[in-house]
């Protein structure tokens, strides 16, 4: 017979364990995209705490004492949770930076879309980076880690026993940046050597034939080689996507040391 009785304690317990799982699903990337059902996650994140907590459960806790403790019990979890999350969300930025800058270098700049990500507007190659690299990320099993990670993270950070260090936080975000414009950069390469190349030809095509607009012959013809080239460098976006995942388990990692005990 399948004995089901559990006390508060235990209840309480499972609790902590659910505000993390479900801050770190709420804004995890793929996780937190707008195209998934609320329902989907909040079903997910139940089933993925229950299984963490018939590991995790320790026979004998003593966590707190009052409710005021129980309460910010559960502010360090949440913390913690959209931390780690948030170290993984704050790469899929990566492709919204590289967008910005293939839509400003080939005049597509004014059309903007709805960023699954963020549910902000953005740029239209943006927005064509983050479904691929999202798909990639489905199809390499890249959210495998994403959930493996946050279950280790109660091997290195127990239930109530986060410790938020500002300086290693700092240091984190940092390193982030500098990587931000560089892997930025390395996505939109081509797109942005190949535009150099164009407007250096239109400038001298502009002195040697003065009476042609080249302003306007530019601009269609910008366009037209920033589609032809963005289509031409489709294959090498898995090679692109290593760059990006790389870096996501590192700031995972980074904030994971960052906050344990």
């Amino acid at each position: 017979m399948i004995d089901l009785s559990f006390s508060i304690y235990d209840l309480e317990y499972f609790l902590l364990i659910l505000v993390r799982i479900s801050c770190f699903v709420f804004i995890a990337p793929f996780f937190s995209m707008s195209n998934t059902p609320s329902r989907v996650r909040v079903a997910l994140s139940i089933f993925i705490s229950i299984l963490l907590y018939q590991v995790l459960t320790p026979v004998e806790y003593e966590l707190f004492d009052t409710e005021l403790e129980y309460a910010m019990l559960v502010i360090k979890e949440a913390i913690a949770g959209l931390l780690i999350g948030f170290g993984s969300n704050i790469c899929m930025a990566i492709l919204n930076f590289a967008g910005t800058i293939a839509d400003m270098e080939t005049g597509l700049s004014m059309v903007t879309l709805m960023d699954p990500n963020t549910r902000q507007q953005t740029s239209f190659t943006g927005v064509l980076y983050q479904y691929a690299f999202t798909m990639m990320l489905i199809a390499s099993g890249m959210y495998r880690y994403l959930l493996g990670a946050i279950a280790d993270s109660f091997v290195l950070i127990p239930v109530g026993g986060a410790v938020f260090r500002s300086e290693a936080m700092l240091a984190t975000i940092v390193s982030f940046l500098s990587d931000y414009v560089v892997l930025g950069f390395r996505i939109v390469l081509p797109i942005f050597c190949v535009i150099l190349l164009l407007n250096a030809v239109l400038g001298i095509m502009a002195k040697v034939s003065p009476q042609m607009n080249m302003f306007a012959v530019g601009m269609q013809l910008k366009v037209l080689v920033g589609l032809g080239v963005l289509f031409l460098t489709t294959y090498m976006m898995p090679g692109a996507s290593e760059f990006i995942f790389e870096e996501m388990k590192t700031v995972t990692v980074s904030f994971v040391e960052a906050i344990r005990p």
